[in-house]
């Protein structure tokens, strides 16, 4: 007969059960509650919507003061990242809905038996639909004021050139901004794994975790698919934007973002968290209460 605690054998199963309840409510939500879940989609939109276009005004504020000879734009994006970093800590906070996370929400679900792919995609998108109707009502805001003009659009405009290039390149581009996607979601997912696991209790660690994982991906350039859209719609009603291209943009990114947060995090450490086999072994080893919200249903 094994001694091996399971618990150590699967310290992940907590942060399994965790994501299964939330699961619930976000899938009751997306059903019955449908109008509700996209206002709550729409909120996390104009956050993301609001922050983002701060992230691009730090920089250009950095950008326009000189210092021996040279501009303070690494300053800036450094501060512009720390800035826009408050985003996911808003959204976590005010029971928002992102669509990046949910993508390891609903993979857990899925490889639990919670949800049903079919159902998972149905709330993927609603949640998108709610993202994008937040951050299109953000770039109405910013058309019709001083907010995004001048070098703070000077900045936005440089950057939307430099991702629709990635779709423009070909394969090489594409594969480019597929990896940025992928990483993009890894951190945001690998911050909301942290968040939930149980082992962080104090609220300013949670917000400095998540405060880090948006830091590393808007100042290495990470490509996300709700950020790009709300970027494409503030420039789009502005200056006009190839619609093809922006839309190949956050095709691509949809794909990598759910290779890194539904794969990477979700489906990894739902299986290697999954003590169901391992208990079907060790019958005697099987804690107090069976083997927990975690196990699978049909």
């Amino acid at each position: 007969m094994s001694t091996t605690d399971p618990r150590a054998l699967f310290p992940g199963k907590h942060f399994i059960s965790t994501v299964l309840e939330a699961l619930e409510t976000k899938t009751a939500m997306s059903g019955s509650l449908a109008r509700r879940y996209l206002m709550r989609a729409g909120m996390a939109g104009i956050v993301i919507g609001v922050l983002y276009a701060a992230n691009y005004a730090v920089i250009a504020g950095f950008a326009q003061v000189s210092a021996g000879g040279s501009t303070l734009v690494p300053l800036g994006r450094m501060a512009g990242a720390l800035t826009f970093g408050w985003a996911l800590v808003f959204i976590y906070y005010s029971r928002s809905e992102l669509l990046t996370s949910n993508m390891m929400i609903v993979s857990i679900g899925a490889y639990h038996r919670r949800t049903t792919w079919a159902r998972a995609a149905r709330l993927l998108g609603l949640c998108y639909l709610g993202n994008l109707a937040g951050g299109l009502l953000v770039a109405l805001f910013l058309r019709f004021s001083t907010l995004a003009e001048g070098a703070v659009l000077e900045q936005m405009v440089a950057s939307v050139e430099h991702k629709l290039a990635y779709v423009a390149d070909g394969p090489v581009g594409w594969g480019d901004l597929l990896v940025r996607a992928v990483l993009c979601n890894f951190c945001i997912n690998l911050a909301m794994l942290l968040v939930y696991n149980g082992l962080i209790s104090n609220d300013v660690a949670k917000s400095a975790v998540m405060i880090v994982a948006v830091f590393i991906f808007a100042f290495l350039g990470l490509e996300h698919s709700v950020a790009n859209t709300v970027l494409f719609s503030i420039v789009g009603l502005r200056e006009g934007i190839d619609l093809g291209l922006a839309a190949g943009n956050v095709a691509l990114a949809l794909v990598g973002n759910f290779v890194g947060g539904g794969l990477l995090i979700g489906l990894y450490y739902a299986y290697v968290n999954d003590d169901t086999q391992w208990l079907r072994d060790h019958p005697d080893d099987t804690p107090a209460g069976g083997a927990g919200p975690a196990g699978r249903v049909s």
